[in-house]
């Protein structure tokens, strides 16, 4: 057995299952000798690395030597004594900062401490509260015969002469109901300047204890550090193979492991057995299949077991997948298959992503990740997420900075996370940067069409009157959106469900994608026409309403009535039918409150129009306070332009821009204010542009986030996959 965990555990390649208990004669294996031991010096070596504060990129392992126990328990009695030596000073140094706080009313009341103490005649009491109701209340006391207040900034000392027979706390007594905080007086006959100075020594004695202390420490993590970080991976190693057993069938005289290795793997894992062990160990490839997300084989490969024929064996791993079935429906093991001996459940997942897509597998994650039975939508997320991101945005200059940071991220940071995150950045900033050449927008300023194009860049976002064809035909593209991004998610879920068959995944996913298409076909149509806002035939028709003239005028009122609606009442009845194979009589009902979801869903990808002209209106606003505006009317409507080169009010005298009456100024704005104006207008400029830079982050990244989990996810993601982790300690997925 050790030589066997040995030999996988320096592979690396085998996923190991845990065994269940299930076959009669086997028992879990018991830990091998060492493994108690192994661990407590693990727990020993791990717990020096968090005080000296080592982690493992700190410094290259080194190797280990003879006697590196009796090296091991030196350092631990050395760092263990400091530790101790630390936590007493800063207890003690608590203490000294807690005497200080408490001498500091005192020095401000100016009255020696041994005043304010050790009488037998009279009662004095120090603390903070308002004087008059003090005083009132201790004159109203009958236990008090005589007292004199004295005070000191907010503090307040009261000496009080008790009467006859009063208690032995009479002003306490007295001071019932009064909002009063007491401070005790310090037991020394200092002044409170002397007492507090003798603190600040101590203090001060302490601190430098503590920074010796430290440097100490410092100077041991830099000599034993790659000495530590070797122990800690040798006696990872070893209690990771001393512990395997646990997770083995075992007998007095035989053990059986399983585990889940890639396929291209096993003639290595048999080689490398079989060199080290020889005739002692069998190897058995069980079946190489897709797994469905209850662990059951749904497409079987020929397994060669020896010789046997490929017909034969895919018998075999059907007889087993049977027997499993069995044996789930009689208690949940694998006892009656004979071949399996855990537990069935999905194999393990490696997400093999290309370079760009590898980092948008944090975002998949942040849900979970992808079972072994679905499609990974990472790459999904790389072409869908960025380019929603720059399309809402679309702005050069938020871009650059969006890149800028991302860049900075990710080559300045180690962490896997802040990592991804850059990345993520530069490819939305990369899209910010591209929709803002093709929107002529940099910063919210409208020069670069202009300058790259030598004109009207060829999109615009709409705000404007003289452009507000495009606000509605973003509308139109929004929605259009939506459908290409839902249909490919109904068609990523009938591949996922493929394995419960074609007439099942159809109505779990091709009666919903009908029903939405045929909705949405009817909905461009003609038919009903009277009702439907004009922009659904206006936005790509032709002429000057059209944003972009590609003649669509909208489908014929036949395609409406004879195909969209039909195509959407067989989605509808499909859809149904499947609902009712689940729910029964009731699925009539839940099918059909749920059809209204195929328009509400595409709906929501309207969002994305509304953060175009969110984002455009904020930026537009901050450069209109700062530069003003000055409102243009021409032929298709009113246009606005920044007061960059002369005063708004300047080219309202003049009456005329290019040939266009100037008819009024919107705003004049705090440059051409004057000096102070000026001054305030740049604060203004800058902030707001900040502002504008974060919210685009909270909202065109969160409302793209969204339709990717809510809408696009919703449609075939699960998720709920294990992280394929080999015995060895090596994460594949991380390489």
């Amino acid at each position: 057995m050790p030589t066997v965990i040995e030999a996988v555990h320096e592979l690396s390649l085998v996923h190991l299952s845990d065994y269940d208990g299930s076959w009669d004669g086997f028992d879990n294996g018991n830990p091998m000798t060492g493994a108690d031991d192994a661990s407590e010096k693990l727990v020993t070596v791990r717990a020096l690395e968090s005080t000296l504060e080592l982690s493992a990129d700190e410094a290259d392992p080194g190797t280990l030597e003879e006697g590196w126990e009796d090296r091991l328990e030196e350092i631990r009695t050395r760092i263990n004594d400091l530790d101790d030596r630390r936590v007493e000073i800063n207890d003690e140094l608590r203490q000294v900062d807690e005497k200080i706080d408490r001498v500091a009313p005192f020095a401000e009341l100016g009255i020696d401490l041994d005043l304010l103490s050790g009488y037998e005649t009279v009662d004095v009491l120090v603390g903070e509260g308002p004087l008059e109701e003090v005083e009132a209340a201790v004159d109203a006391s009958d236990d008090v015969r005589a007292f004199e207040t004295f005070t000191g900034g907010d503090v307040v000392a009261i000496v009080a002469a008790p009467a006859q027979g009063a208690d032995e706390e009479p002003i306490d007594d007295a001071l019932v109901g009064v909002e009063f905080t007491r401070y005790e007086v310090p037991d020394t006959e200092q002044s409170p300047e002397d007492y507090v100075a003798d603190l600040e020594s101590r203090k001060r004695d302490l601190e430098s204890q503590l920074e010796e202390i430290d440097a100490e420490l410092a100077e041991i993590k830099q000599e034993e550090a790659a000495f530590l970080l070797r122990v800690e991976e040798e006696l990872t190693i070893e209690v990771q193979q001393a512990e395997a057993p646990l997770q083995f069938a075992t007998t007095d005289h035989a053990f059986v492991a399983e585990g889940w290795l890639p396929t291209e793997e096993y003639d290595r894992l048999v080689a490398t057995l079989n060199d080290a062990v020889g005739d002692s160990v069998e190897v058995e490839e069980l079946v190489r299949a897709d797994y469905n997300d209850e662990g059951y084989p749904t497409r079987t490969e020929d397994v060669d077991h020896g010789g046997s024929g490929g017909a034969e064996e895919t018998t075999e791993a059907e007889e087993r997948e049977a027997a499993t079935q069995e044996a789930i429906a009689d208690g949940g093991t694998t006892a009656a298959s004979g071949d399996v001996v855990t537990m069935v459940d999905e194999p393990p997942v490696i997400q093999d992503n290309t370079g760009p897509a590898k980092p948008f597998e944090f975002l998949l994650r942040l849900i979970d990740r992808p079972k072994y039975s679905e499609l990974d939508p990472t790459i999904v997320l790389l072409l869908t997420f960025p380019a929603f991101y720059g399309f809402m945005l679309g702005d050069l200059g938020y871009g650059m900075i969006y890149t800028a940071v991302g860049f900075l991220m990710y080559s300045r940071f180690d962490e896997d996370i802040i990592r991804s995150l850059g990345a993520i950045g530069m490819w939305a900033g990369g899209f910010t940067m591209l929709f803002g050449v093709l929107y002529g927008e940099f910063f919210g300023m409208h020069f670069l069409g202009e300058v790259v194009f030598g004109g009207s860049p060829p999109l615009h976002k709409g705000l404007q009157p003289v452009y507000a064809n495009y606000g509605q035909t973003w509308l139109m593209v929004s929605v259009l959106i939506g459908l290409a991004h839902l249909t490919l998610g109904y068609a990523f879920g009938f591949f996922n469900d493929l394995d419960h068959g074609v007439t099942d995944a159809f109505l779990e996913n091709g009666s919903w994608a009908l029903l939405m298409v045929g909705v949405w076909v009817w909905i461009f149509s003609r038919h009903g026409e009277g009702v439907k806002p004009d922009f659904l035939y206006t936005s790509f028709g032709t002429g000057s309403e059209a944003a972009f003239e590609l003649g669509f005028t909208g489908f014929a009122t036949e395609v409406g009535l004879y195909a969209g609606l039909p195509i959407a009442a067989i989605g509808f009845v499909t859809m149904v039918y499947g609902e009712v194979k689940h729910y029964g009589v009731l699925g009539i009902i839940i099918g059909g409150l749920e059809s209204f979801n195929v328009l509400g869903d595409v709906l929501s990808y309207l969002r994305i129009a509304a953060v175009i002209l969110a984002k455009a209106g904020m930026a537009f606003v901050v450069n209109m306070l700062f530069f003003g505006v000055y409102v243009v009317e021409t032929d298709h409507g009113a246009e606005w332009h920044f007061g960059t080169s002369h005063a708004p009010q300047y080219m309202l005298e003049q009456g005329t821009y290019h040939g266009h009456e100037v008819s009024e100024v919107m705003f004049g704005g705090l440059l051409h204010g004057g000096l102070v104006m000026a001054i305030l207008g740049v604060v203004i400029l800058v902030v707001g542009h900040i502002v504008v830079l974060l919210l685009g982050i909270t909202s065109a990244g969160l409302q793209g986030i969204r339709l990717e989990y809510v809408e696009f996810f919703n449609r075939f993601y699960e998720g709920g996959g294990r992280t394929f982790e080999p015995f060895g300690g090596i994460r594949s997925d991380d390489d």
